[in-house]
């Protein structure tokens, strides 16, 4: 589990095929650098998370750490098959405070930036999301982008999908890779794990309200109809 909260900006330094079956792509072997992330209280198999998504750390020294990423996990992201900068933040205790919000380092879709904005001294930033992920996004909401926590200043819902706007503190812009983003790259997106709760909650009670209220009648093999409907 994480908070969003940026503690440093490592390095991918080396990007190693892992084996795989005949025609098919494998995963890869990351080399990573801490950059300045504390790594005194790291060790092997703790959780850390690159540019939002939550991986095993391996091998971990004075320079830095290995992680395996699957071919799976490769497919669901972005920037994590390349040397380059990427957001470290190490899996928080239960102790921490949770500065951001809570975020569980499984990447849900890869948005797109499309729009970058001066807007005094910090930068506006819009990203089209895909349209599933719409009713998990409000206004004052939580997203993470890159392992970023951010808030929701907009919402605009559209046919091929849904825009959100994001106003980037200085802090935040000179603290993080979002800072190298440009018109048309790909972010990692996390959305608020408890929006996706409510949203699951909403839609069961839904279906079992509808169960609850369908005359009996309509019900498969029910005494008003099919098999079991009354003999002449």
């Amino acid at each position: 589990m994480f908070t969003g909260i940026v503690q440093a900006i490592g390095q991918i330094e080396e990007v190693l095929p892992q084996p795989s079956s005949a025609g098919q792509k494998g995963g890869l072997r990351l080399m990573v650098a801490w950059g300045g992330l504390d790594s005194e209280d790291v060790s092997e198999g703790d959780s850390i998370a690159i540019n939002g998504a939550c991986m095993t750390a391996l091998r971990p020294d004075a320079f830095g750490f290995a992680v395996d990423i699957s071919r799976e996990s490769l497919d669901c992201t972005v920037g994590l098959d390349r040397p380059g900068p990427v957001n470290l933040e190490k899996a928080m205790r239960a102790s921490d405070r949770l500065g951001g919000h809570i975020v569980s380092g499984h990447i849900d879709a890869v948005g797109r930036v499309i729009r970058l904005e001066s807007r005094g001294e910090s930068v506006g930033l819009a990203v089209r999301l895909p349209p599933e992920l719409a009713v998990y996004v409000s206004e004052k909401g939580s997203i993470a982008l890159q392992g970023v926590s951010l808030t929701i200043n907009q919402v605009l819902d559209r046919d091929d999908g849904v825009e959100i706007d994001i106003n980037l503190i200085p802090h935040t812009w000179s603290q993080t890779t979002l800072r190298g983003l440009a018109v048309g790259d790909g972010v990692n997106v996390e959305v608020d794990t408890i929006a996706r709760q409510v949203v699951r909650c909403w839609e069961r009670m839904g279906q079992l309200s509808g169960q609850l209220s369908r005359p009996r009648g309509d019900q498969a093999n029910g005494p008003a109809g099919g098999s079991g409907g009354r003999r002449s």
